[in-house]
This record gives structure tokens, sequence and C-alpha cells, in this order.
């Protein structure tokens, strides 16, 4: 893990996606954070001494799934599949599939494995599976406050986690979809189609790698539609702030699905910037708690501070 020392930042952006407004100021305690996303390999270590079994691996409810397909109601969970040529972006369902069998240790479906990707990020990771994990190595998921903070690298206001051009001297700073031809078509400047081995592009100014693409990251937040306003000046700023509550996160056009949702930040391998410019640390989104995917994964962090303390 690295240390931070915490302090004032600007957290959010006016300039991208309104869920991301407004700027407004807010001040963090000092935590310790992992300097890559938590790896198969470390999962692995963590599952065989436990015997955990992920969500994506448990038996499913019918109740829970009002109106499911009989077909999705076994273990499983979503796989990035690319589509055959060009498609209406504003259906997802073209390139998410549920996967029966598809899970962390089988991330591409039952007859998948990790074996080459022990330095991969783990994927297929519901919130309470990073939660265990968390747990089980004396840590716990970071904040949205503290997740921005920690992709900042310092850069106060700076557009990526490595300052305002995205490509800086034609250098590829992160994994993400390479081209614009998303979901079906990528040229493969990075080097990578789907997750890459943690620590592939180059860290912030922190020390921290992959806080931008590779796989998004859990937070302990609830998902709120938009940030608060500031609080005018920066010595009113909250301190350590927390999200929404559960009731405000549940997901308005699927009302049968009383599902909470958590923020989740820093883009993913599947971040184009033809259609999902968020592998940006203001970047954020909304996960239901009990979905795992190909591209979520997370890190942990330790508080130094007891005003940070895990509130669950």
């Amino acid at each position: 893990m690295i240390d931070l020392p915490g302090g004032l930042f600007r957290m959010g952006s006016e300039d991208h996606y309104p869920e991301e407004a407004p700027t407004h100021h807010v001040r963090v305690a000092a935590f310790s954070i992992d300097a890559t996303q938590v790896t198969n390999a470390e999962f692995t270590r963590f599952v065989e001494a436990t015997g955990y079994l992920t969500v994506a691996e448990r038996e499913l409810d019918p109740a829970d799934y009002p109106g499911a397909p009989a077909e999705n109601l076994q273990p499983g969970s979503m796989v990035f599949t690319p589509t055959r040529g060009p498609v209406d972006l504003r259906h997802l369902s073209q390139w998410w599939r549920w996967r029966p069998g598809a899970c962390w240790k089988h991330p591409n479906g039952p007859r998948s494995t990790i074996d080459a990707r022990l330095d991969h990020p783990v994927v297929h990771v519901a919130h309470e599976d990073a939660r265990a994990y968390a747990a089980w190595v004396g840590a716990a998921l970071p904040t949205e406050a503290e997740w921005e903070y920690a992709a900042r690298g310092g850069l106060d206001g700076a557009a990526y986690t490595w300052g305002d051009e995205p490509r800086p001297g034609g250098r590829v700073m992160a994994n993400i979809w390479d081209g614009p031809d998303f979901p079906w078509r990528s040229t493969g400047e990075s080097g990578f189609l789907r997750t890459a081995p943690v620590g592939s592009f180059p860290a912030n100014a922190f020390g921290l790698h992959d806080m931008a693409g590779n796989v998004w990251e859990w937070t302990d937040d609830w998902w709120s539609s938009r940030h608060p306003e500031d609080a005018g000046s920066p010595c009113c700023a909250p301190d350590n702030p927390r999200g929404s509550d559960l009731e405000a996160s549940y997901d308005p056009a699927q009302p049968q699905f009383r599902v909470g949702r958590k923020v989740v930040k820093g883009g993913s391998h599947l971040c184009a910037d033809s259609y999902c410019l968020r592998y940006r640390p203001a970047a954020r989104r909304p996960q239901m708690v009990d979905t795992g995917m190909s591209h979520v994964g997370f890190r942990c962090i330790r508080r130094t501070d007891t005003d940070g303390a895990d509130h669950g």
C-alpha cells in the first residue's frame, strides 16, 4: 500500500457527464491505498484460506428476480461480448451477455480459466465479495471521495490521472478501448483487448497504477445522480464525505428491482472516447451491489484517522 496524506481537493467535473457535477471542495483524512487493483492471485489466496463463495457462484432465488428468463436464473455473471459490426450504442444488451458459469475464476465462461491471468485484476466480484476480501486483509473499500483524491495524484482539477492531455507525446496511458469502433473492432494500440496485468501502464504522481482504465473499481458509497453543491469556501468543505443512502440509490428506471447501487470509479478497458469517456478521476457510474461484471474489480484502503472509519 501507498500512504497518502489526505487534504483538500476539488471533486467532480463540469465538463463531461451530468452526474459528475457540480465541482465541489471536499477534504479527506490520511489513508493508505493499494498501489494496484486486487489481482486474481491475491483473490485466490483469500478463497483458498476462507472457502469464500462469490455471489456469481451462488444459487439464485427466482423471487429476487421477477420476470427474469429461466435460463438466467443460475449462477453466472455478465460478460462483454463484441458485436459483429456497428450497433446502436443506446442498447447495452447487444454487447453484454449473461453467461452461466462465468465468475472470478472463469472470467469468460465455464471453460475459461485465470491460469494465465494471475496478475490481472480479479473481476466478476459483487460489492459484498470485495468487502469480504477487504475485511480479510484488515482493510476496507474506499469512499468515492477517497478514491477520487487518490486517482488525481495531486493534480487538482486535471481531466485525467496524468494531466489534461489524453495522450501526452502520443503515449497510451491506460488500458482502454482503442479506436472509434466500439463495441466491435479495436485497433489494439494498447496491446490488450480485455484486462491487462496490473501495473502495465504508468502510475500517477502518487505511485498508483490503473486508476484509469483496466477495470472499474467498487467504492463503498451509495449512488446519487449528482454531487452536492459546493460549500462555497474551502474552509467549509465537508470532511470525509459519504455518498447518498440506500433508498436514493435504487434505479428509478427499474422499480421492480429493489437492489442498491454503489458508485464505481475509474473506467475500464471498454471505455472508448466515442462512447464512454469515463477513464477520468471525476467519472462515476452506478453498479448494482449484487452484480459482478467482466470489467469491474476493486482495490483496498486502510484509514489512519478514525473520522474516516468504515460505516458499511
